[in-house]
């Protein structure tokens, strides 16, 4: 007999739910018709009404997939905008994001004259989309500006609205040697637009080194300050004799000139506004309300918008950002004067060039850098957040791309959003998920699965690869990149694309979707899938076991966890990352032994060294006394690194290094507190501290997320990794243990691509610890729930199992039945210490399945670049291969249709065995159909489907239906862009096998 270890959760119960064993799967009449239809469709009478039935198999549009909706400016037409509203509603998924993005139109072949962005016909689209939106129950959130970052026709660089930097000049001077004329020039000339330039200052400082690589260090010192001796723009200035050369300095500030990624988008010019000031958000406001929002269009944004949305903040110049009241803003907040310490704080091209002798300059740049975070915060995201409040809409933004708290941010805004393609591990999305979740925010969104040279050529198996990590990392929206409008001026076949080609005629980034692949047929079931894995993902609140508490709350920089990332998600612990303005949140509070209850709800907090600059034990000094009461109340804190010298953060006076340097001493000293020098020793640490992990597990790629909600766990599991193609993913199978919010909770399998319920019988059980056992093909996911026994709508069974010696047991009408893959005799062991045989007859032989007609729909070029023709290809096959290695089809994209016909002996039915069709490989997509009939219960990621209750003895009709990429057609069609992408290997490769299982209820 085997132990409970070898019992077998698979990801759909081994793909054996017969229609004998219909009854014990809670609500499987709840599954709709097509899984497309799933979401917004409404139950059947009589389906289950207990939380979370009813709105898990339909969760409705809410909580469905979105796209980036790429605009060609104003260059649209209306009817066609109103089609492509319905393709997306049709599809199932709950959203458009409009966003004028068009890299791959030559520059001067949009007309910006008759269609700008934010121009007439812009406005009229806008409001089409919106009414039309209403109408189909979903919604449209619109980019703040033309493309990225946010910018407006109505100011030039000049304007006081404009983003601003600072550029310096330099000329080195030999000792005693003088300057005489002009102040240094800027080291880089104005963007176009830019015609005015503001002196700031002029400085001279004496060179300690100057090394052939690295930084050239200054004498803080020496400084000079002869602003006040400028004369018409001349200086006149002799170095000190003796053996130091000296370096004299001009800064001077300047319109950026930075115009909206990727235009044209308007005439006049879109010039980027100041993220850092109020009067760069008011520019933007103003646009709006005068020259976009009209009385119908503010009522369809309250009816049909969603949220304001802006991209990531990507404000780019070789000198460095800047604005206007920077030196008044630094000052107020540091304490100290900024423009002393300009040398140490300019860039170009997005490096340093000078340090101070007597300091820690990277203290002064963390200064520079907290004050333009804190001013785009204030300026920037809290007024638009209100402006979008004022129309009855959200707030959804990417705040991250300079050295900024984003983690605090996240917390400002009512939708964060990440991206994937940016992401470099799991711990790039749980940066921003933590933010969102002190803050008590719901949504973590996400830029999902842009990949860069891969458009036309991502398979679903990638896309669903992604989404495995990034709900995993907190994750819970997502917005698919991207959804192209029809056409544009120049587009070819198979019509614009935003992003493909890309400069220089290359592959561009991710996927056009859309009715133009032929993939599209089946993302219904994909949009269904997410939905209601979104709708698990937003369940509750979030509950983790370790809070990483960081000196900066930088986003997207790949920089993991100590220890935790590594070593600790593999085997079951969870993180997030806090700042010490995290700290000041109104939930960071402590409450059940846990920090942050309804944010997070971190068992312990370790404190990190800086990683992001010089590795320094630093904290601010409100950010010790916060940890040292909490440390005295009880929660376990461990100080990870070398904290013998701690400091405060920033440039401080010596007072407050030594208030920390006193609070850290006291926090070594407290019995909550425990060291953790490097990183073996956290785990070590945390166990002295009695911490311990609620999901424990054997070394794998397997990664959660747990929700609570009304003393209800949802656990969403996923085999998956940030980069599968470079190391390949594997099957998952071991055992789980998972930890109940309630000891008497009981299992159940939540199906996110059937939307059914299934109680589970085969578990262990430890306290509040439940062990079940989980199978995992690379990208497959489930959700296990630990709720009461009455949760699904009426009572799960009352069996336990904790030992067989078949392959798994399952629920069934009357207490439980074995699945098996050979005949036999087979027992059973319960909880209560009873054992239950039982018998499975004699079982047919599989049968492989080699002969199949194929016939291919192969997309072509129609009569214009947004037709596709679809001639269809018969060919019949002896043996399964890729298209590519079949005469006639090598450099075909589109539908295949794989039919035979296979007969069944009378003993498929006399041994009551249950049967599953096994595929094999497939690529990219499939459809299942049995006589006529679709197999709608199935995984696009486990190509095996149980054809039980569709297949007879007799003769048997099955088609496999696979939609592919549209990669092959395009290298022919476009060789000069797509030539260079290797052909893929589409279609049904098999093999393909018949295979019966034997199923028998326990007496």
């Amino acid at each position: 007999m085997a132990t409970f270890n070898d019992l077998s959760l698979s990801r759909r119960q081994l793909l054996g739910y017969s229609a004998a064993a219909a009854a014990g799967v809670l609500v499987a009449n709840a599954a709709p018709q097509s899984a497309g239809a799933a979401v917004g469709s409404v139950l059947p009478a009589g389906a289950g009404t207990a939380f979370g039935i009813s709105d898990f198999a339909a969760p409705g549009t809410s909580v469905a997939p979105k796209f980036r909706w790429w605009w060609p400016n104003g260059q649209v037409e209306v009817d066609e905008i109103v089609r492509e509203v319905d393709q997306v509603a049709d599809a199932g998924f709950g959203g458009l994001e409009i966003a004028d993005v068009h890299h791959s139109v030559a520059s001067g072949d949009l007309d910006v004259d008759g269609f700008p962005w934010g121009g007439e016909r812009w406005c009229e689209a806008v409001e089409a989309a919106l009414a039309q939106a209403k109408r189909r129950d979903i919604r449209l959130d619109i980019t703040l500006g033309p493309s990225w970052p946010a910018a407006v026709p109505t100011i030039t660089p000049q304007h006081e609205a404009a983003l601003t930097e600072l550029v310096h000049g330099v000329v080195e001077l030999a000792p005693g040697q003088s300057h005489r004329g002009a102040v240094p020039a800027p080291a880089i000339g104005a963007e176009h637009g830019v015609t005015e330039t503001l002196l700031l200052s002029v400085q001279a400082f004496e060179i300690v080194t100057k090394p052939t690589k690295g930084n050239i260090v200054l004498k803080r010192a020496s400084g000079v300050d002869l602003t006040d001796a400028v004369v018409d723009g001349a200086v006149d200035w002799t170095a000190p004799a003796g053996s130091a050369s000296w370096v004299l300095f001009a800064f001077w500030r300047r319109g950026s000139g930075q115009l909206a990624e990727g235009g044209a988008h308007t005439n006049p010019t879109s010039y980027v506004v100041d993220h850092f000031s109020s009067a760069g958000a008011q520019a933007v406001i103003d646009f709006w309300e005068s020259e976009i929002i009209s009385a119908r269009m503010s009522k369809l944004l309250a009816e049909a918008g969603g949220a304001f949305f802006e991209d990531s903040l990507e404000i780019e110049t070789e000198a460095t950002i800047w604005t206007r009241r920077l030196p008044e803003e630094f000052s107020a907040r540091h304490g100290y004067e900024l423009i002393p310490f300009l040398p140490v704080v300019v860039e170009l091209k997005e490096k340093y060039l000078y340090d101070f002798d007597d300091i820690v300059t990277t203290r002064v740049r963390d200064d520079f850098n907290q004050v333009l975070s804190d001013l785009y915060s204030e300026h920037h995201l809290v007024p638009f957040r209100d402006w979008a409040h004022s129309h009855g809409l959200e707030y959804r933004v990417q705040a991250y791309g300079l050295e900024q708290d984003s983690i605090d941010q996240a917390g400002i805004v009512d939708i964060p959003e990440t991206e994937s393609l940016g992401a470099k591990n799991v711990d790039d999305y749980r940066v921003l998920a933590s933010g969102r979740d002190i803050a008590g925010h719901t949504i973590l969104s996400c830029e999902s699965a842009a990949y860069f040279g891969k458009s036309y050529s991502a398979t679903i198996t990638e896309v669903l690869t992604t989404h495995g990590e990034m709900f995993a990392g907190g994750v819970n929206q997502s917005v698919l990149h991207g959804f192209p409008y029809a056409s544009a001026p120049g587009a070819g076949w198979p019509g614009f694309a935003a992003f493909s080609p890309y400069y220089n005629d290359s592959v561009g980034y991710s996927e056009a979707w859309g009715p133009r692949m032929p993939v599209w047929a089946h993302m219904p079931d994909v949009a269904a899938y997410l939905a209601r894995t979104q709708w698990v993902l937003r369940a509750g609140r979030p509950r983790y076991d370790l809070v990483f508490l960081r000196q900066k709350g930088w986003a997207q920089t790949g920089i993991g966890a100590p220890w935790a990332t590594a070593s600790g998600i593999p085997v079951g612990w969870t993180h997030g990352f806090l700042t010490g303005s995290s700290l000041e949140r109104e939930g960071a509070v402590l409450a059940g032994g846990r920090l942050a209850p309804e944010g997070g709800a971190y068992k312990a907090v370790i404190v990190d060294i800086d990683r992001f600059r010089g590795n320094e034990a630093t904290l601010t000094v409100a950010t010790a006394e916060r940890l040292l009461g909490f440390a005295d109340a009880g929660l376990p804190i461990v100080l990870f690194g070398d904290w013998s010298k701690p400091a405060a953060v920033g440039f401080r006076s010596a007072e407050q290094n030594a208030r920390v340097a006193e609070v850290v001493a006291a926090l070594r000293n407290s019995p909550s507190v425990a060291l953790a020098p490097a990183n073996a020793d956290i785990p070590i640490a945390l166990a002295s501290l009695g911490v311990a992990p609620d999901v424990d597990h054997e070394t794998s790629n397997l990664k959660h997320i747990r929700r609570v909600d009304g003393g209800v766990d949802y656990y969403y599991l996923v085999n998956a990794k940030h980069n599968p193609a470079k190391d390949k993913l594997v099957p998952i199978d071991h055992d789980v243990v998972l930890t109940a919010e309630h000891a008497d909770s009981v299992p159940y399998e939540l199906d996110a691509w059937s939307g059914e319920v299934r109680p589970l019988v085969a578990y262990r059980r430890d306290g509040a610890r439940v062990t079940v056992r989980v199978r995992l093909q690379p990208a497959q996911s489930t959700v296990i729930v630990l709720a009461p026994r009455d949760w699904a709508g009426r009572q799960a069974p009352s069996e336990q199992v904790v030992e067989t010696d078949a392959v798994s047991v399952r629920a069934a009408k009357k207490g439980v039945e074995l699945v098996t893959d050979a005949p036999g005799r087979f027992s059973v062991r319960f909880a209560d210490g009873r054992t239950a045989t039982a018998t499975v007859k004699a079982l047919p032989a599989p049968i492989e399945l080699t002969s199949w007609t194929l016939s291919v729909e192969d997309w072509q070029p129609g009569s214009s670049p947004t037709e596709t023709a679809k001639p269809v290809v018969e060919v019949p096959l002896s043996g399964l291969a890729p298209w590519s290695a079949i005469p006639g089809l090598a450099d075909t994209s589109g539908i295949g249709r794989y039919t035979t016909r296979v007969k069944l002996g009378s003993e498929w039915k006399t041994s009551g065995a249950g049967i599953r069709l096994e595929l094999g490989r497939v690529v990219d997509t499939f459809r299942v159909r049995v006589n006529g009939k679709l197999v709608e219960d199935r995984d696009l990621t486990e190509s095996t489907v149980d054809i039980s209750e569709f297949a007879h003895p007799g003769n048997n009709t099955i088609e496999v239906e696979v939609a592919s990429t549209l990669i092959n057609r395009l290298r022919v069609v476009n060789p000069k862009v797509y030539g260079v992408v290797k052909r893929a290997d589409y279609g049904l490769l098999g093999p393909v096998v018949i295979r019966p299982y034997g199923v028998a209820e326990v007496r």
